[in-house]
Parts: structure tokens; sequence; C-alpha cells
């Protein structure tokens, strides 16, 4: 279904599209056909909005070229985390260590569609190597909700599960939490082109050496600066002001959620041991009782049976955790990119701002007249004017830096208006997969309650058959 195919209008807030329900659309007032950060719109609201000709370039542009860059690697290879291995050997700081590593396999799709039996490519990936790879799409693709990897320790436990990172089944968790982050990069529109990642899927030697060679640290925004922009910046795109707070609102909701899940787990392992006790008392009756001990021991292993039958349903509900877990990490993905918004309006904002002191001064020096309180106005006042040679050397100046402030404002406002452009629509994209995702996930998890009541409910009425032959 098309990304251009999912809204309704709806005057002046954000509305659910008919398809795609919470589907974020903003509509535009008459006010804001000028507005240059509004640049991304359904195709249903142009039928209803008279958009001004200049942006629809920009609409089919943008939207085409994040559609069309992409989502073409899964189509040219078959990816997989096939198998996890525990080994031993030393770290940075010469010190005997155990870790964990995970071997990626991929394979021509062309091979796979032609049933050749090709054996795959593999290699061997730490978890710290899926980071790096991480932090460099963060760094170089700020305008995208980057996929998060999975947790790298056990969180939202129940007390009967292992929170050791090296746990076998905690590990496996982790195997397809990292071929999902494979497949989730490698199905992105944009994310799937980068050449780190295919050399992170093919080259097991020297990738580390191409991505430091990108220089990506460097270009690392640091956190004090992410947050300084946070308090000073003045005006900053609403659409990302409430898409932050959403993300906040996901984080909560899916936290709480998790730890209501771990409750419930906890208890409902209770009560399903709890009947074993019941298989254990009917075993031992049924000895001293002639007519009464078949149905009784019948019974008792019926019961025996659904006290055993936790482990693994509450094993299948770790997988349904795990899908909210990923939605937990997204939220600060999310937030990331309405960060790097606020970042560079700030920076936009500061050079606009020193340009507009330049050109006061540049005014003030020019035509002697001063607008505001300066110590160069009180000591000229106090000592003269400067010499003639002085004031055209300090015009000449303030006229270069004018002209380079001016380049400066003009790239913030482009590195500002494509951050905008490119991340509006990302965030369509990441809203469609979430809606999607969730609502199968959540679906899914009801169907599996619902069996498993089914199974207490044919459980005793196995029990009962038992009790009525006696």
């Amino acid at each position: 279904m098309s990304l251009l195919n999912s809204y309704r209008v709806c005057p002046g807030h954000w509305t659910l599209g008919p398809d795609i329900k919470g589907v974020w659309s903003r509509c535009l007032t008459p006010e804001d056909h000028h507005d240059t950060q509004v640049l991304m719109m359904p195709e249903m609201l142009l039928s209803h909005i008279d958009l001004s000709l200049r942006f629809l370039p920009m609409l089919c542009g943008v939207t085409a070229q994040m559609l069309e860059e992409g989502s073409t690697l899964l189509r040219r290879m078959e990816i997989c985390v096939a198998e996890a291995e525990k080994r031993n050997g030393k770290n940075t700081v010469n010190m005997q260590e155990t870790f964990t590593v995970y071997l990626v396999e991929t394979r021509p799709m062309d091979a796979v569609a032609e049933g050749r039996n090709q054996a795959p490519d593999s290699l061997w990936r730490r978890y710290s190597e899926f980071e790096l790879l991480r932090n460099y799409l963060l760094v170089t693709y700020p305008y995208i909700v980057v996929p998060p990897l999975p947790e790298k320790r056990a969180e939202f436990v129940w007390h009967k599960l292992s929170a050791d990172n090296m746990d076998p089944d905690f590990v496996e968790r982790r195997r397809v939490g990292l071929e999902n982050f494979l497949l989730r990069v490698a199905s992105h529109p944009v994310l799937s082109n980068d050449k780190i990642l295919h050399h992170f899927l093919i080259e097991e030697h020297g990738w580390k050496e191409v991505v430091y060679e990108t220089g990506f640290q460097a270009k690392a925004d640091s956190r004090l600066r992410a947050l300084s922009a946070t308090f000073r910046v003045r005006n900053p795109d609403k659409r990302f002001m409430e898409m932050k707070h959403y993300s906040d609102e996901l984080q909560s909701h899916t936290s709480q959620l998790l730890r209501a899940r771990a409750r419930v787990a906890d208890r409902l392992y209770g009560v399903y041991k709890v009947h074993g006790n019941y298989g254990r008392v009917f075993s031992e009756w049924s000895a001293m009782e002639k007519e009464m001990g078949d149905g009784l021991q019948s019974a008792g292993h019926h019961m025996d049976a659904y006290a055993a039958s936790i482990d693994d349903i509450l094993e299948e509900e770790e997988h349904y955790a795990d899908q909210l877990k990923e939605y937990l990490f997204y939220a600060e993905a999310l937030r990331a990119v309405c960060r790097k918004h606020e970042l560079t309006q700030f920076e936009f904002e500061m050079a606009s701002q020193e340009l507009v002191s330049k050109k006061q001064q540049h005014e003030e020096l020019s035509t002697g007249i001063v607008r505001t309180f300066s110590f160069k106005g009180m000591t000229n006042k106090l000592f003269g004017q400067e010499a003639p040679e002085q004031r055209e050397a300090r015009l000449k100046l303030l006229e270069d830096l004018i002209a380079e402030g001016e380049e400066d404002v003009q790239e913030k406002t482009v590195e500002c208006g494509e951050h905008v452009e490119r991340a509006w629509v990302d965030m369509h994209r990441f809203k469609e997969q979430k809606d999607k995702d969730l609502r199968e996930a959540l679906i899914n998890y009801a169907v599996m309650q619902i069996s498993m009541c089914k199974k207490g409910i044919q459980m005793w009425s196995n029990a009962k058959e038992c009790f009525l032959k006696m």
C-alpha cells in the first residue's frame, strides 16, 4: 500500500487514516502555504488544499527519492543470523573474558529463486560490532528512525527467568533480535543501500577500518550540545515537538505493559505449578483405592501435564515481550531524530542572530548612529572618533563577516529544511510499520492467551470424565 494513500483531512490536528489507524497527518491552513517547514503532505490532502505549486515537486520528489533509493537489498540477498557460539579470548586490556559471537549468513536471492542449493557466505560478528554498525547509521542518517538492537542484558524479566546475558535462552532470543535488526535495516529504502552495511555482511576482516575511515565519530553530536539546543531553541517545528512527546508516551506505555506482563507471568507460573500438587495428591490417593484408583490416577496425569505446560507457554510469551521491547527501544530512536531537528534549528537561529548583529554593527558604523548601548560607542564618546582608515578597515571586515554569515545561514537553512523533509517521510514510514507490527503482536498474544485458557478448560473437562468413570 502506498505511503501517500492512507490519510484523511481533519482540520488543525493529528488524525487517523482510514486504512492505517493512528498515522499522523498535518493539515494546512492558508497561512501555512508559505511555511518552508511544511514539505510533505499525502496525495489525498492535495485535492482539499490549495497548495502552492512550488511545493509540489518537493512533495513528490522527497517521497519518491526515499522510496526508490532502496528496498532492494532483501530482493537481492537472503540474510539470517544462523546461530550463536560462546567463546573465550582476551579483551583490549589483555584480560581473559567470555563472549558470544553470532554467525551471519548471506546468500544471493537469485540462487534461492532458481532453486540452486548454493552454500551461504558466512562470518562471525560480536554484539559490539552490531553496535558499531548502528552507531554509524545513527550519525550518517540523522533523519532516519534507525532500528534498535535487542537488549544487551535482560530487562523486565519474571523471577524464574535468568537475567544472565550468557544464559542459552537469552542468547537465543538475542540472536533472533539481531537477525530482526539486520532485516529491518536491509529492508529500509535508504539504509539498505549503505556501503558500510554491505561490508558488515560480506567482509569478515577490515570492515571496522572502513567504518572509522568515514570519520563518523567526529560528526557525532555531543549530548551536551543536544541538551543545550533542547532548552534554548526558540522556534522548533511543532510537529517534531508533538512527535517527541509521542515517543515519551510510547516508551512509558510499553514499559508499563512489560512490567505488568512480568507480574502476570510470575503469578501464572505459580498457579500452573500448584496444579502439580493436584496431580501428586490424586496419584498418591489412587494407590489406596480399588474402584476409584484408575480415575484418580488418570486425573492426576492430566494435572501433571497441565502443570508442566507452563514452561513452553512462558517461553512463547517471551517472543511477544521481545516484540514490545523492540518498540520500547524504538522510542529512543524516534527521540534522536527530534533532537537532531532541535539542534539544526538552534544552529540556524544562532547563525541568523549573529548575522543580524553584524548587519546592525555595519549600519551603526556606516551611519554613525548608535541604536544600542555598546562599550565601543562609549569609548568613542570619551576619546573621540576613530581614524577614517580604521573605520574603513572595520567596515570591510564587517562586510566580509556578513557575507560569511549569509552563506552560513543559507547552509543552515538548507540543512534544517532537508532534515525536516526526510525525517517527516521516514516518521510516516515508521508509524505505518509500528501500527502493523504491534497490532499483529497483540492479536497473536491474545490468541495465545485464549488457547491457554482453552487448554485449562480441556484439562478440567478430562478430569471430570475421569471422575465420572469412577
